[in-house]
């Protein structure tokens, strides 16, 4: 009498195909719908996040979905595929009389796969979400009050883990997008803090440094801060100003860090609040602007180079606000406002407004390929740029 034997009909059973030999190829038993499962191609780079479980999807219902890993964002894109893909699943071993061959059982036939394209965060959702409740004087003088702490005064504010699951960024590059909005976590919520309010904490910090003799360019930290406390301003605060317009150095008295004053920012800032009131002359904006830089800095137009517009009206020279940090971060919409504001752009213009951008395997030449028409009169003339 024939004995049973083993043989294989799944997955290995494919894999163990010899040459010139067959395989049947049968609907498995549990063979069903084909949107079950979806395969995804990875690069082998990111291999090694999927097997660490370090990998997310992220985007809210209405979003096309993005896949992050710990520093990239990865737009996710269906490729479909006219030949017939068979989803097999593990094998199982099934005992049989002899003569009878391994079978591969099919559990799905999968329509196609989902590739992975790297792609820039998408973090002007994150601009957006701050900037509607940024930290005030007022709300710093509310602080210790009780009433403060109810749920209706934390509406609209968001955790970490809040913006983790609004913003299509990876936890690298939304730290990084959070830098670039000098934003900073206060009772455990993400804020931008109101530029006035932030302007009223620099310009007592100057006066501290004439008051107590401080050089600008080496900022005890523990004084600095005890100094801005005793003021009236928060710690977190007095510290984030700091950390807004300065940089740590390696110098260090003792246990306090060291600060310097970073003189393109200070000079920035002053530049904004001047301008805040609208376009004015070149010469009225120069002599204002001025004034108000600390003594011992150099402010120069090069300073604001991305932050104002100068045009010629007849012979006078006016000058404007116009900040690269207030435009999207999208390439397509960032170059339909900058030909709203300016049908024709000179290279040396344009530069200081797109340089930020980063679209992963694009440079800078080609943006401007694609989303611009160059002219050049001359070969030494400067070239002009228009919406394509």
């Amino acid at each position: 009498m024939e004995q049973p034997h083993s043989i294989l009909t799944g997955a290995e059973a494919v894999l163990n195909v010899q040459p010139n030999s067959s395989l049947s190829v049968t609907y498995d038993t549990l063979f069903g719908s084909s949107d079950n499962h979806m395969l995804l191609e990875l690069h082998d780079e990111i291999l090694p996040d999927l097997l660490h479980q370090s990998i997310t999807l992220r985007g809210e219902p209405n979003e096309d979905v993005v896949l992050c890993t710990l520093s990239k964002t990865y737009a996710v894109k269906f490729v479909g595929t006219s030949n017939s893909v068979f989803l097999i699943p593990p094998s199982r071993h099934q005992f049989t009389q002899n003569g009878q061959q391994s079978v591969a059982s099919v559990i799905e036939i999968s329509p196609g796969n989902m590739e992975l394209i790297e792609t820039a965060p998408r973090l002007d959702r994150l601009k957006t979400l701050l900037a509607q409740n940024p930290y005030s004087s007022m709300e710093a003088l509310q602080a210790d009050d009780m009433e403060d702490d109810s749920k209706e005064s934390k509406m609209g504010l968001c955790t970490w883990h809040d913006l983790v699951n609004k913003i299509q960024a990876s936890d690298d590059e939304l730290r990084n997008g959070l830098e670039a909005l000098s934003a900073v976590e206060i009772d455990g919520f993400w804020r931008i803090v109101d530029e006035k309010y932030m302007g009223e904490i620099l310009t007592m910090l100057l006066q501290n440094s004439i008051l107590n003799d401080w050089s600008l360019d080496k900022l005890d930290e523990d004084e600095v801060v005890t100094s801005l406390v005793t003021d009236g301003f928060p710690h977190k605060l007095a510290y984030h100003c700091l950390h807004v317009y300065g940089s740590e150095v390696d110098e260090a008295r003792g246990k306090s860090c060291v600060w310097t004053l970073d003189a393109r920012r200070v000079c920035v800032h002053f530049a904004r609040q001047v301008l805040g009131v609208g376009k004015m002359k070149l010469e009225r904006f120069m002599e204002m602007w001025l004034k108000k830089i600390p003594d011992g800095m150099n402010a120069n137009l090069e300073m604001l180079e991305g932050e104002v517009l100068t045009e010629k009206v007849g012979i006078e020279m006016w000058v404007r606000g116009f900040s690269v940090a207030s435009l999207p971060s999208n390439p397509a919409e960032r170059f339909s406002v900058l030909f709203r504001e300016r049908p024709k752009w000179e290279s040396k213009d344009l530069q200081h407004y797109i340089r930020d951008l980063k679209v992963p395997g694009l440079s800078s030449e080609g943006l401007l390929l694609k989303y611009t028409r160059r002219t050049q009169p001359t070969q030494d003339a400067e070239p002009v740029f228009t919406a394509r």
